[in-house]
């Protein structure tokens, strides 16, 4: 039980620091430029370096999963139990929220707002289902390789999804919620984080059947 209390508990430091991060540095950028480029550019190196070190953190205390879609696939891989799996969902979507207050507050913004910035369109949709299989191919691709090479991995990857993607890549359920309550440029309004999540879960388990299917026994052997 023990055990588990401090691996949720990573995940949901873990979640806040993530979305703090995410909203926090979109609107740093934005109080420091008006330019759309310079915005993006600061949200994405920010993200993709914070990112990191908190992958570097939490890694060995509960995977560093910080996004229900990990940790979904890590439950159908067998690699979490059904209780650990609704732990590490529950306190990873509370932890993007506190994130997402505690950014607010930080910038002498209202605690608690609602996003009205829309993200809407199939191209945007489908974006998150490419921004998500990418995801969880880089990371059940690279620890096979290393544990510690995921950090840098999926920062890297994260930061090329913000320029590559028309959606700038969530890629994770659990920010999605969180980014509706800031009213910033990182915001989503609350209509359209359900095809967002439901595109960011199928991309998920496509790529985890994908992964089954290179990574398995009989592929290496033909």
């Amino acid at each position: 039980m023990i055990g588990l209390i401090r691996k949720s508990l990573a995940e949901f430091v873990g979640t806040c620091f993530l979305v703090m991060i995410v909203i926090g540095s979109g609107i740093m950028a934005q109080n420091l430029s008006s330019d759309q480029l310079s915005i993006l550019l600061a949200n994405t190196i920010a993200t993709g370096a914070g990112l990191t070190a908190l992958i570097w953190i939490f890694i060995s205390t509960s995977g560093a999963h910080f996004n229900p879609a990990v940790s979904l696939i890590m439950f159908l891989k067998k690699e979490l139990t059904l209780k650990q799996f609704f732990c590490f969902i529950t306190f990873q979507v509370a932890g993007g929220f506190f994130g997402a207050i505690l950014a607010n507050m930080m910038f002498g913004l209202e605690p608690l707002q609602i996003s009205t910035n829309e993200r809407s369109g199939m191209n945007i949709y489908f974006s998150e289902f490419i921004a998500t299989f990418g995801l969880v191919i880089t990371i059940l691709g690279v620890r096979k390789l290393s544990t510690l090479a995921v950090a840098p991995a999926v920062g890297l990857y994260i930061s090329a999804g913000y320029w590559f993607t028309s959606s700038t890549s969530f890629a994770n359920p659990a920010v999605t919620i969180a980014r509706v309550f800031s009213d910033t440029f990182t915001g989503i309004n609350p209509e359209f984080i359900m095809p967002f999540i439901v595109f960011q879960l199928i991309g998920a388990c496509l790529a985890m059947l994908f992964m089954n299917f290179i990574q398995s026994d009989r592929s290496h052997q033909l």
